[in-house]
């Protein structure tokens, strides 16, 4: 998120100098955090400009994509806190929460502890995020943070409700350093990857289903490998495997992440809570 208020607040302000003393850092800093944003996707996103900084059209692509999130990020904690009944929670109160797993998630939980220092915060993650609607419908999570991806619905109990964080959350495609698509410096087409090894972990909900759909409009049929999300990275910095990630994905040495052309791929974020918490 961090990475994403940054690109915002710089094509809003059209200057990297302004935009550091909005964010309250200073320029060289902001200018080496713009590099290394620019690194993790692939290409320039701003063109230095005697008149400022404006967006390359990779910039459009990712600020298209990123202007959603920031803005909604900020409803995250109200949805949390009215979910709990915590608007107005003190000493002794708990919140129970649960997550799949997102890079987000460490930013909710400080924003959280900051609005409610008083509340006895536990958490959970979990590779499903059917599992963790169960656990809400059960009484043994106040709100669970989940992603449903497109066309894979996620299974509701009874007694539970979705409400929506981010309706669609485009998914980027991790790729060894040393790909073409890496150095393109644009979104890459499905297609342009259809020699290679993907790698899912059959275990998240929706991801097997949501890719094979997008190689089946892609008319291809690449190979598969079945794994856990926890070592793709080793493996596609290994040059072995591409792999699917959320656009907030923190590349690694020897990884690069990179747009899919056409956004084929999405996930819905919402945040699930039982009937009686309402």
């Amino acid at each position: 998120m961090r990475h994403l208020r940054a690109l915002c607040a710089i094509a809003d302000t059209g200057s990297v100098h302004k935009a550091a003393r909005q964010l309250g850092m200073t320029q060289p800093s902001l200018t080496t955090q713009l590099r290394r944003i620019e690194q993790a996707v692939g290409g320039q996103l701003f063109n230095r400009e005697r008149t400022g900084s404006r967006p390359t059209p990779l910039g459009r692509t990712v600020l298209n994509r990123a202007r959603p999130i920031v803005a909604q990020m900020a409803e995250l904690i109200r949805e949390a806190k009215d979910a709990a009944g915590l608007g107005h929670a003190g000493p002794g109160a708990r919140l129970r929460l649960g997550s799949t797993g997102s890079r987000a998630v460490p930013g909710w939980l400080r924003r959280l502890h900051n609005r409610l220092p008083d509340t006895d915060l536990t958490f959970q993650t979990d590779v499903s995020a059917n599992a963790l609607l169960r656990m809400v419908a059960a009484n043994q999570l106040d709100a669970a943070f989940v992603h449903e991806v497109e066309g894979s619905p996620l299974r509701v109990p009874d007694g539970v409700e979705l409400r929506v964080l981010v309706r669609r959350e485009p998914q980027f495609v991790a790729v060894p350093a040393t790909h073409p698509a890496a150095r393109a410096g644009r979104a890459v087409a499905v297609a342009e990857l259809a020699d290679e090894k993907w790698m899912v972990d059959p275990s998240v909900d929706g991801d097997w289903d949501g890719l094979r759909r997008v190689f089946a409009a892609a008319r291809i049929d690449p190979r598969v490998v079945y794994g856990d999300y926890l070592s793709a990275g080793d493996l596609v910095a290994a040059g072995e495997v591409v792999t699917p990630c959320q656009p907030t994905s923190q590349p690694r040495p020897g990884m690069s992440i990179v747009p899919l052309a056409g956004d084929p791929l999405g996930v819905r974020l919402v945040v699930a809570v039982s009937y009686t918490q309402l």
